[in-house]
């Protein structure tokens, strides 16, 4: 309903600007509120070694800026594509600057190994001269983002995305870690950090910025107002993780946009500002509305809705929780 229908339709209505109901519904109001429909789904966030997760969130060229402003690198009269992995020159010319080579195995499945020649560094030697804070841009793409966050404390710009990857739970992962490796769930997390770059929301504490059990409205769009469709985000995260989440889904609302989560998880359904639930069973026999509004009207919905019996025992039981 959601993917088939309701994202497709407000694309077309977009797209028109039509006030007429579109072809398929009946009505469908509030669309002209909405700039931007993206669905943020866990397909890859690149098909090669060379994505990663520094050039997805786009703070790679910022460090390599950074690495071309150094002494060694100006008097070599190299500039920032000196110390891209994308381009000739800079970058190791045997692997190409995937730092893994591909071998056959004829009647087995191929195997990357990293390069013999840069050993998995993904540039040359000349350029690995070059070092910012006594490290080459090869270390640089083996830190981990927790490492990061400490060593770029000092540039905001880079500093703000690693600190976004590491609210997420994504603080394990090297800003060089290839796009191969990821699994799904971690490529839609990188994806929502870098939507949550664009929004700027006068939050006081990042740390407490969309704390879970604190659902507010306050906020200001700083990018065009996106309405996110997201499915099931949750399938593989740890409890810790799925906090994480909730904090981020938070911040991209209180930024001015709007978040459509299809999901069966109750920390998620807890923190809604609005559930729709369709049953009253699965598969051909629900596709009905069974109950909507705010977690609480929900719940009082139990006799009719499955999903508002156990929301009730579940907002029950965290209101019987001391608070943390």
């Amino acid at each position: 309903m959601i993917h088939d229908n309701l994202v497709r339709l407000l694309a077309a209505q977009r797209k028109t600007k039509r006030e007429s109901a579109p072809a398929g519904c009946r009505a469908l109001k509030g669309w002209q509120a909405i700039e931007r429909v993206l669905e943020v789904d866990q397909t890859p966030i690149g098909k090669t070694p060379r994505s990663c997760p520094a050039t997805y969130v786009g703070f790679w060229d910022a460090i390599r800026r950074l690495f071309a402003d150094t002494t060694d690198a100006r008097i070599r009269g190299w500039s920032a594509s000196r110390f891209s992995f994308n381009t000739a020159g800079g970058r190791c010319s045997v692997c190409d600057g995937q730092g893994m080579q591909r071998i056959e195995m004829s009647f087995l499945p191929d195997v990357k190994v990293a390069c013999e020649a840069c050993g998995g560094a993904r540039f040359n030697a000349d350029t690995l001269s070059v070092r910012w804070r006594e490290k080459t841009i090869g270390e640089v793409l083996a830190l981990s983002v927790d490492e990061a966050v400490t060593f770029f404390a000092a540039h905001p710009s880079i500093h703000h995305a690693l600190r976004l990857l590491q609210d997420v739970g994504l603080g394990y992962l090297t800003l060089g870690q290839s796009s191969p490796t990821l699994s799904g769930g971690e490529a839609q997390r990188i994806k929502l950090v870098t939507e949550l770059a664009k929004v700027r929301v006068d939050t006081g504490d990042a740390g407490a910025a969309g704390e879970p059990g604190t659902r507010r409205s306050r906020g200001r769009a700083g990018a065009a107002r996106t309405l996110y469709v997201l499915d099931e985000p949750t399938v593989g995260l740890h409890m810790a993780d799925v906090e994480k989440l909730i904090r981020v889904l938070h911040r991209l609302v209180d930024g001015g946009n709007t978040v459509l989560v299809i999901e069966h998880n109750l920390d998620v359904m807890a923190e809604a500002d609005w559930i729709i639930d369709l049953g009253p069973e699965g598969g051909e026999a629900g596709g009905r509305v069974v109950a909507q509004g705010a977690p609480e009207d929900v719940a009082r919905a139990a006799r009719r809705s499955h999903t508002g019996r156990v929301l009730a025992e579940f907002l029950a039981e965290r209101a019987a929780k001391p608070p943390r």
